[in-house]
């Protein structure tokens, strides 16, 4: 096997977090990036030279003018409220500001709440597949992947 076929099929983590999303490569040690899992957009129209550019931010742009913008949190207490922002910030996961990959050449692990519905589950797959075209997925919860981490099948997180 080519050193190349292991890269494009190394699966992308991402853990999804209600304030902070961090994605990157399995097998890696710590994350490629880590960045607050909102949105921001301009509070105030754009009328003067040098005011913001653009009518979305997410990530370091977000983070940079976030006194200039209406943040908005696209889940709350681990689960997905506003499905467009989420689809918009995983979109910037896979950006050349971040991955710098395509989705459909690596599998998905995703992480979720405990209590995340059934619904927002299979609309999560259904996003990674129909829009992103990820060759497969899997979604698990973070406490069992915690427990994995330390070589573990069985314990309690806290």
């Amino acid at each position: 096997m080519e050193p190349y076929d292991l890269v494009v099929n190394q699966p992308v983590v991402i853990d999804n977090g209600s304030g902070v999303i961090k994605a990157g490569f399995a097998g890696d040690q710590i994350p490629k990036c880590c960045f607050p899992n909102y949105i921001g957009r301009p509070k105030h129209v754009r009328v003067m030279a040098g005011a913001l550019e653009g009518d979305l931010f997410v990530g370091p742009k977000a983070e940079e003018h976030r006194g200039l913008l209406s943040i908005r949190y696209p889940m709350e207490h681990g689960v997905v409220t506003d499905w467009n922002d989420m689809e918009r910030i995983w979109t910037y996961i896979y950006s050349n500001d971040q991955l710098q990959t395509f989705s459909e050449e690596h599998p998905v692990l995703l992480t979720e709440a405990p209590l995340n519905p059934r619904r927002n589950r299979e609309k999560a797959a259904e996003i990674f597949f129909e829009s992103f075209n990820v060759p497969a997925l899997y979604v698990s919860m973070q406490a069992v992947l915690s427990l994995y981490a330390t070589g573990r099948t069985t314990g309690v997180v806290l």
